[in-house]
């Protein structure tokens, strides 16, 4: 009796590794739905329609970079610089990218595509997570368990945007939600200054954007942006040649 029990729960089938992503990913629904509704008040307040604010989180899905390319949006810049600020603040999703390649890089192109689509902190974090403590896991896996984190998030972050848009439209104007964009913004930054280089980009980029706060069409952000990455940079270096001498 005892073998046969053995022998059964030897053959039971594992989790579906698309289904363990699902349970993976839950937990960031309660961020993405407060932050995806905010998306959706903002946007309505600063001017977009349902159909421009809809599409810019479909193709974007990333909370940063939309409440960011929103700031200069108010701020009148020009589309151009929009699109820059916006890519400057996603350039992490470039070393995610690179980060996930030994673990994805052998996965068909069309499932390359799709994760490259889905790729934003939540699930990056989690999926390299699982990929570097879990038992061996074949390329196939991998790719079910990231799909299964992003099932999870996408669907709140795309639906709470609209119930956002919807809930802006009934909001006065005279109520004067701008000053929401900034503190969501710094509230979804903070977390990540996490070393002596991220204090120092920080610094600077407050530094640089106060002195050229009368720069046209949202300029000084993007200089802004660009001193601090440089000035993260150098101290990385910095603190990393301290390290090794």
């Amino acid at each position: 009796m005892t073998t046969s029990t053995a022998k059964t729960d030897a053959a039971a089938p594992a989790t579906s590794p698309y289904l363990t992503g699902l349970r993976d990913g839950a937990p960031f629904v309660l961020i993405a739905v407060p932050f995806a509704t905010l998306f959706g008040v903002v946007a309505t307040d600063a001017g977009l329609t349902l159909a421009q604010a809809m599409g810019f989180t479909i193709l974007v899905i990333a909370g940063a970079a939309q409440f960011a390319a929103l700031q200069l949006m108010v701020e009148n810049a020009s589309i151009s610089l929009v699109l820059l600020g916006a890519l400057a603040v996603n350039l992490r999703m470039a070393m995610y990218s690179a980060a996930l390649v030994p673990h994805l890089g052998a996965a068909p192109l069309w499932q390359r595509a799709c994760v490259a689509y889905l790729i934003f902190d939540q699930t990056y974090v989690t999926a390299v997570a699982k990929y570097e403590t879990q038992a061996p896991m074949t390329t196939a896996d991998r790719v079910k368990y990231f799909m299964g984190v992003a099932s999870t998030i996408t669907p709140f972050w795309i639906a709470m945007t609209f119930v956002g848009i919807v809930a802006g439209q009934a909001i006065p104007e005279t109520w004067a939600l701008d000053f929401i964009m900034p503190i969501i913004f710094l509230a979804m930054v903070a977390p990540m200054v996490k070393s002596l280089a991220h204090v120092t980009a920080a610094a600077v980029s407050v530094t640089v954007a106060l002195l050229l706060v009368d720069m046209p069409a949202g300029t000084g952000l993007l200089i802004a942006a660009g001193a601090a990455m440089l000035a993260g940079a150098l101290v990385e270096m910095w603190v990393e040649q301290r390290r090794t001498s």
